[in-house]
């Protein structure tokens, strides 16, 4: 009910409760405070270098690439075995007498000092390997023998300048381009290709391709892996002819070092661009690691300090300036502690109140109780039965108004909202009251929208009737007899306002907003004490801001500045 005139002091102190257990909470792991040890680091590392890992590691595949190399190597090798053997073809072969013509004509057998000589010369030009065999299939020449095969004769690289660095990376990159090759081989192997064997005295019947050439015919080439040193080998054989005349096949070949190198080259540009990609997705990583990890620990931390301090903690660190999920983490985090410490100041509050309230009854009744047991009068002995009723039925009073203000909360976030019609809610309510307020000779109006359209609002029925319906008691019991009570309702702009106006003595000056606290109670001269919690406004201004709306109380004056009455206004957002 309202609640006018006199203070009251109170004592809020409450004894803290030390006997009660703290609720069990989930162990979690302590912080150390460094980046690299979150969790939420790795994963975010993991997550990021994934992709980058997959990438590279199908790019490292360079099967395709190798067999691209392969086939221009083989159509290299055909080309210079194509311009060595015209070479033999011009400068090498025998030549007789025609006995008619007496003209030179080349015969059909090679010169094996010229040929060695011109193979040997064009093969060092070139890098590679050559075999002349004759119409019989017999070896006449090798560029890598000396004169009749006495001595190998093999090139030597030039001598690379010293640099410990570099040579360290090759050693390292040929390793890794191993150990890649074997994985690689594991999950898809190669091919197998036909062996190939070194003999002191080769022939044509060991390679297919000089028994083609032999024969005229140039085939595309042959691969086969050296068993002994486990290298490719690449041979291409050519005819070599003069005007259309086979007189031998110049075989040419090489090893896949050079491809190798290609390979190997490529796979250090990659692993090199990959290097780079790497160190800058670690440090991205680690700086929006440091972004994230950084302020949810602090963040938990706080709300842990919270969760554990005694008294007033609202150190929560403020992110609101970021502008993204952890400002509005932040900012909500924020929100919720200072809500929370409200609630809890307002529940010892609210305790303190209770148990000040519930004492004043309790006193009177133990002191009545105490006194009729040694009085002996029956008339003395029915005053004190009536004053232990009186404080019992305040008890009861007390106890269901302070079990209803408990409740409201709970209930008030539990209801769903719906449409209200506060114009049919507000007849309704000033209906009933008239007929009360006719006894006293008090006239109750209600005044409506002019326009006669429906007041509509978002709530719950039962407990907006609860505070029009506290309202208009209190300005009946404070009007006087004859007196006048009116409630008005009108939308202003995007809100309804209801406005409760009695003929009474107005509100105490400077109690407009204290006669809202809890237990302040002021009532009318005459009226029985005790009949009134003084929790009927307290509550009406709980259920109106949970609608999100606003009362407030206020004194009205005539004309002439004198006392008209009070006037309460209550202020709804109003429904599209």
């Amino acid at each position: 009910m309202r609640a006018r005139g006199r203070d009251r002091t109170r004592d809020r102190d409450r004894e803290p409760d030390a006997d009660r257990p703290a609720p069990a909470a989930p162990r979690r792991r302590p912080w150390t405070g460094s980046v690299l040890r979150s969790r939420l680091t790795w994963r975010i590392l993991a997550v990021n270098l994934l992709a980058p890992i997959l990438l590279v590691g199908g790019m490292l595949y360079l099967d395709d690439y190798r067999e691209t190399l392969t086939q221009a190597r083989l159509q290299a090798l055909r080309t210079e075995a194509d311009l060595i053997a015209a070479a033999v073809a011009e400068g090498s072969l025998t030549f007789e007498v025609h006995p008619e013509t007496r003209s030179l004509v080349p015969g059909q057998v090679i010169t094996p000092e010229l040929a060695s000589q011109i193979v040997r010369r064009l093969s060092e030009l070139t890098g590679i390997r050559s075999r002349l065999f004759d119409l019989d299939g017999q070896l006449v020449t090798d560029s890598r023998r000396g004169p009749a095969g006495r001595f190998q004769v093999s090139p030597l690289p030039p001598l690379p300048e010293p640099d410990p660095m570099r040579d360290w990376v090759d050693e390292v990159m040929v390793t890794v381009s191993g150990a890649l090759d074997r994985v690689y081989r594991l999950v898809m192997p190669r091919a197998e290709l036909p062996p190939y064997t070194e003999t002191a005295n080769p022939v044509a019947a060991d390679y297919q391709e000089v028994q083609a050439a032999l024969a005229g015919r140039t085939m595309t080439g042959a691969v086969r892996r050296n068993t002994a040193n486990d290298r490719v080998i690449l041979s291409v054989a050519v005819p070599v002819q003069y005007f259309k005349q086979v007189v031998g096949a110049l075989m040419v070949s090489s090893d896949d070092a050079d491809i190798e190198g290609d390979v190997l080259a490529l796979r250090l540009a990659i692993l090199e661009i990959f290097a780079a990609i790497l160190a800058l997705t670690v440090l991205m990583s680690l700086y929006l690691s440091g972004t994230l990890v950084r302020p949810l620990t602090r963040l938990a931390r706080a709300t842990d300090r919270v969760r554990h301090a005694h008294g007033d903690h609202r150190d929560i660190p403020d992110y609101s300036r970021r502008r993204d999920e952890l400002g509005e983490l932040s900012a909500a985090l924020i929100e919720m502690t200072a809500a929370l410490s409200a609630r809890m100041d307002a529940i010892e509050r609210f305790a303190a109140d209770v148990a000040h309230e519930i004492k004043n009854p309790l006193t009177s009744l133990r002191s009545a109780v105490e006194t009729v047991a040694r009085v002996t009068d029956p008339d003395q002995q029915r005053r004190l039965m009536s004053v232990i009723l009186d404080d019992v039925e305040r008890l009861n009073r007390l106890i269901s108004d302070i079990s209803d203000a408990s409740r409201l909360d709970a209930e008030l976030s539990r209801i769903q909202s719906e449409p209200v019609d506060l114009t049919r809610l507000l007849g309704a309510l000033a209906d009933v009251h008239a007929t009360t307020a006719s006894q006293r000779g008090i006239t109750v109006r209600f005044v409506g929208p002019r326009d006669g359209r429906p007041l509509m609002v978002n709530g719950i029925d039962s407990r907006l009737g609860q505070v029009f319906q506290n309202l208009l008691a209190n300005a009946i019991s404070f009007s006087p007899d004859g007196g006048t009570v009116t409630l008005t309702a009108a939308r202003e702009g995007r809100f309804i306002v209801a406005r409760v106006d009695d003929s009474g003595p107005g509100l105490p000056p400077g109690k407009e907003s204290a006669i809202f606290d809890r237990f302040y109670s002021q009532r009318p001269a005459g009226e029985k004490f005790g009949t009134h919690s003084g929790l009927g406004l307290s509550i009406s201004r709980q259920i109106v801001e949970s609608h999100r709306g606003a009362i407030r109380g206020e004194t009205r004056t005539d004309g002439a500045g004198h006392v008209a009455g009070a006037r309460f206004t209550v202020t709804l957002p109003a429904r599209d």
